[in-house]
């Protein structure tokens, strides 16, 4: 039986659920290869839990499917999802330790959400501004 390792990751509203199987070093996000992602920051964000693992990722696949949220917000749930699967698949705790020293957000959620709007003004907070000039 083949070991395979299921993680999800969330960051504001964009969901992330990934698989960690043995396989050639392939990661995809939504079906396309991970160096065809763009914009090039995300992809850079992507990168981050790759480059700190080092050559454990080369005899892995990691398929990654992510909907919801913006770009950014889909990038980083997907990097939790391959930062928490790498974690789980290795047992390793120091590679846990260099995770959360390099950005604790790798495996644990922030959980800072947008505020609702309400009524009387633009936004969140703000308030329409009145004058008695």
């Amino acid at each position: 039986m083949t070991k395979v390792i299921h993680t999800s990751g969330k960051r504001k509203t964009a969901i992330a659920r990934g698989t960690v199987k043995e396989g050639k070093g392939r990661i995809r996000i939504n079906k396309s290869p991970i160096e065809l992602y763009s914009p090039e920051l995300a992809k850079m964000k992507l990168q981050e839990p790759l480059i700190l693992a080092g050559d454990i990722v080369d005899n892995l696949d990691i398929n990654i499917k992510v909907f919801g949220g913006g770009v950014m917000g889909q990038a980083e749930a997907a990097r939790m999802v391959i930062a928490k699967g790498l974690v789980q698949w290795t047992q390793d705790m120091d590679l846990k330790e260099k995770y959360i020293q390099y950005d604790r957000t790798m495996l644990v959620g922030d959980p800072r959400r947008s505020e609702p709007k309400k009524y009387g003004g633009p936004g969140a907070r703000a308030r329409k501004q009145k004058s008695y000039r």
